[in-house]
């Protein structure tokens, strides 16, 4: 399917592209495309039988709370902190100067490969080798630039990350019958959805990552074709919901500049600005952050206090 195949392929993809353009020129973008980060980490979750809110993200980066869901018992299939770490180093490495600097700004709160180590190093033993072998064959030239091309790049990783057949285990059951159970495989397609902002970026539907496009249902279609119409839908909805936020996010930051009345070597705004994307940040991220003392972090805290709220998502 081309752009011109389907007319409601077009308007889907040409929300997709008036939103890539308006982050281009938006003084906002970096606020955005933070936030952004933290909107598909949370649908990866859902993906991955994990769900969690937006907020549950920015209370552990606040140094509120511990990796959500990391207190709820063992039944969980995979620890939030290792599909975060993930996610977060799908956008190592890019040339985009802006993805860089919001990466950095968020690691320099939230250590993610050490909150992945302490509480789920089975997990990146599981997932990390095989999410290497995703991204490299995300990576690899798309022979078609139509979202069929990447329809069928996914279907491509699915089978690449299909478990190999082993055996299962016998039980035996209170008549005495021997049954053999398969065995419990891990769900898988979460780990590709993590490449697909990638891919559209690769396959020139973007011209920057946009982490919020994540864009899969939980469980492929039968087909290719059939991925695509979904896939259509996922970006009318992902492009619509990202213009309205940028809007919202661009008024809040109109708003700190006429509200804070400090000088011009003031860090306030810029604190007021991260605030819209990480809120209740704690004094210690916040003199990281911004290089101050302690001390002085504090008072930018209280002076950003009485001013512009976090948008929520």
């Amino acid at each position: 399917m081309t752009r011109n195949d389907n007319p409601r392929a077009d308007d889907a993809l040409l929300l997709l592209g008036r939103l890539d353009g308006r982050l281009q020129g938006s003084t906002s973008a970096d606020i955005f495309l933070a936030r952004s980060r933290l909107k598909g980490a949370s649908t990866l979750a859902g993906l991955a039988g994990v769900p969690i809110a937006v907020k549950d993200l920015q209370d552990w980066i606040a140094g509120r709370t511990r990796p959500p869901r990391s207190s709820e018992g063992l039944n969980d299939p995979i620890s939030v902190a290792a599909i975060f770490h993930i996610a977060l180093s799908r956008d190592e490495g890019l040339s985009d100067p802006l993805a860089r600097v919001t990466l950095n700004a968020l690691r320099s709160v939230l250590d993610d490969r050490a909150e992945a180590e302490t509480y789920a190093t089975s997990d990146l033993a599981h997932f990390g080798p095989l999410w290497r072998k995703v991204q490299a064959a995300a990576d690899a030239p798309f022979p078609t630039t139509d979202l069929l091309g990447v329809a069928d790049r996914v279907f491509e990783l699915a089978a690449l990350t299909e478990p190999a057949t082993t055996s299962g285990w016998d039980v035996v059951s209170l008549d005495g019958r021997t049954l053999n159970l398969p065995p419990r495989g891990r769900d898988r397609n979460w780990l590709i959805a993590v490449a697909v902002p990638r891919m559209l970026y690769r396959a020139g539907f973007t011209t920057r990552i946009i982490p919020s496009c994540i864009l899969l249902p939980k469980y492929l279609p039968p087909s290719p074709a059939e991925l695509v119409r979904l896939m259509v839908q996922a970006i009318g909805r992902t492009a619509q919901t990202g213009l309205r936020e940028l809007e919202s996010i661009e008024r809040a930051a109109a708003r700190i500049r006429s509200d804070l009345q400090v000088t011009k070597r003031s860090k306030a705004p810029l604190l007021a600005r991260l605030q819209l994307s990480y809120p209740g940040l704690q004094p210690a991220a916040v003199a990281r952050l911004l290089k101050v003392t302690p001390q002085g972090a504090r008072k930018l805290l209280a002076s950003t206090s009485s001013g512009s709220r976090p948008v929520l998502i």
